[in-house]
């Protein structure tokens, strides 16, 4: 929560400060502090005030802190009077009392208050991991659907998708914007678009709004929104979460249905199969985390060991479902994309027999290796010519990648100097960023390179369409002298010829996405569509298993489609 705190002015009178305490003593949103460089607000009720004597509090919700306070560790309370931001000089307590089964504490009176009026200066941040849904009604009957970014007392800041810009222009007028917390709670607000800035690699709008007309009752809630906020983020800083306790609003009481959930802007019912759906949560971090690494944050190891670990479960789940998954994510930034389809390819093709946590550190390292790209000048992807110091410039994602992992200490140093930094390396020293020749480079970082390369092949570029797998074979059969031919051999083995994910032209003019193959590689399972597009829901027709090649006959050729 960010504060200025040259914007506080000290208020002595007895009559002010009663008058001050009372207003957040019916309002209920009050946060206490402990007064180390580290503490975070922590959700309390005051209850009454004995003026120039004593102030009562319900520390309940904060038990786990009533040890340290009661050894007399020091504390300041904050919270929203008449329209400003109020903070308690140092208070210590006086009397701890349990009564039907609460902790009600007395603490000395202030003899001053410290008042901030500029309340938007406090301004809660959502870290990655916390969703709050956040919808924009129009006036013509248009919503947008987006994610709740921060929330201050006097406004907040949104992720649209670039079409809420039709929304936004219909009016001048307040909106009603309404946020839907995990737990299922809801709020409704007024607000004006003040300012947007638009992300056109993401696809999205980041658009500020400040409240309008908001009650007294809107301003306790939006409070008491910014302290849990404030409260659930400071967990994530945490090695060990259990030291503080969740807040109520980002629990989840229960899962939903997956064809009616959202990932907050993600409308998940658009994605192809159940296991795409289940898939985009991995895809909503990496957007996250991408995000975070451009505004100067380093990867979240917390976060990247779920995903890592949410990846894991739906491999060993249906290895061909996310396989197909991985091709069926077209709505999602290309680094987005990238990262997940490689980091499954690559687990599917060295992953047998590994012990667990390395194929963790794997898939952990394909998803985030090409990340670092967003920290280089992006001019070098925009140049007409991609010259010498382009390249130099380029490479440098991998040691700005690596340098943001430090606080990953269960990966392995290992696998991921393997898989990010020898992912772009070549048996004839024309890679980056070390430039390293043949058996210098790591086997992982081998078989990594052909799976990167195949799957840069699958997308269109900016000089060339996307490519069919027995193109891109014969790419990398062509060019020994920089590809392991073991490696491009037992991808071909492993995938076949006619891959998973592929889209396939059958000798009945019948078009179908390949989902399973036999042993001998012939497709065993596809699901038929009419068009030549990435996979979605709408686009895809009946699922046939079985007899596949007697109903569609045999397939002809594949259709290169960007994925």
């Amino acid at each position: 929560m960010e504060v200025q705190q040259d914007e506080y002015e000290s208020v002595t009178s007895p009559s002010a400060i009663s008058s001050l305490l009372n207003t957040m003593i019916e309002s209920g949103g009050v946060s206490l502090c402990l007064a180390t460089p580290d503490a975070r607000p922590e959700p309390i009720v005051l209850m009454e005030q004995h003026e120039g004597d004593t102030l009562v509090m319900d520390l309940s919700s904060v038990d786990y802190l009533l040890s340290r306070l009661q050894q007399g560790e020091q504390f300041f309370l904050r919270g929203q009077s008449q329209g400003k931001v109020v903070r308690t000089p140092l208070l210590s307590l006086t009397e701890t009392r349990r009564s039907g089964g609460r902790f009600l504490c007395c603490s000395d009176y202030p003899a001053s208050v410290d008042v901030l009026q500029r309340r938007e200066s406090y301004r809660a941040e959502l870290r990655m991991g916390m969703v709050v849904a956040a919808t924009v009604f129009g006036e013509g009957g248009d919503n947008a659907l987006g994610e709740l970014r921060d929330l201050s007392q006097d406004g907040c800041q949104l992720e649209l998708p670039l079409t809420a810009s039709g929304v936004l222009a219909e009016t001048d007028a307040p909106l009603k914007l309404a946020f839907t917390f995990p737990n299922g709670t809801y709020f409704e607000v007024h607000a004006v678009a003040r300012h947007q800035k638009t992300d056109p690699e993401r696809h999205l709008l980041r658009v500020g709004f400040r409240f309008a007309g908001c009650t007294s009752e809107q301003e306790r809630q939006i409070w008491y929104f910014v302290c849990e906020i404030e409260r659930e983020a400071s967990r994530y800083k945490k090695d060990v979460q259990e030291e503080r306790q969740p807040s109520p609003l980002f629990e989840q009481p229960g899962r939903r249905t997956p064809d009616t959930e959202h990932v907050g802007r993600r409308d998940i019912r658009r994605y192809a199969t159940p296991m795409a759906r289940r898939l985009v949560k991995v895809a909503a971090y990496l957007d996250a985390q991408l995000l975070l690494l451009q505004q100067g944050s380093d990867i979240d190891s917390r976060q990247l060991s779920r995903n890592a670990d949410r990846l894991l479960m739906l491999h060993e789940e249906d290895r061909e479902g996310l396989l197909f998954a991985s091709r069926c994510l077209s709505l999602e930034p290309l680094l987005v994309r990238h990262g997940i389809a490689v980091a499954v390819h690559l687990l599917d093709l060295v992953g047998d027999n590994m012990p667990r946590e390395v194929r963790k550190a794997i898939v952990a390292s394909g998803l985030v290796h090409d990340l670092g790209k967003a920290l280089v000048p992006q001019v070098v992807f925009k140049a007409p010519h991609f010259e010498a110091n382009h390249r130099r410039a380029l490479s440098e994602h991998v040691s700005l990648l690596l340098a943001r992992l430090h606080t990953c200490q269960w990966l392995s140093a290992t696998v991921a100097q393997a898989v990010i930094g020898g992912i772009n390396e070549r048996l004839d020293g024309s890679g980056y960023p070390e430039g390293l020749t043949g058996d210098d480079i790591n086997e992982l970082a081998k078989a990594s390179a052909i799976v990167d390369v195949v799957e840069a092949m699958r997308r269109d570029r900016a000089d060339r369409p996307a490519r069919t797998a027995q193109q891109i074979y014969r790419h990398l059969l062509a060019h020994p002298h920089q590809f392991d031919p073991r490696w491009i051999k037992r991808y071909i083995e492993h995938f076949k010829t006619l891959p998973v994910g592929s889209l396939a032209l059958f000798s009945s003019e019948q078009l179908a996405w390949i989902l399973r193959l036999d042993e001998s590689g012939a497709p065993s399972e596809v699901v038929l569509t009419q068009q030549s597009e990435p996979p979605m829901r709408d686009t895809l027709g009946a699922v046939v298993r079985g007899d596949v090649l007697e109903r569609l006959g045999k397939p002809i050729r594949e259709v290169a489609v960007s994925t």
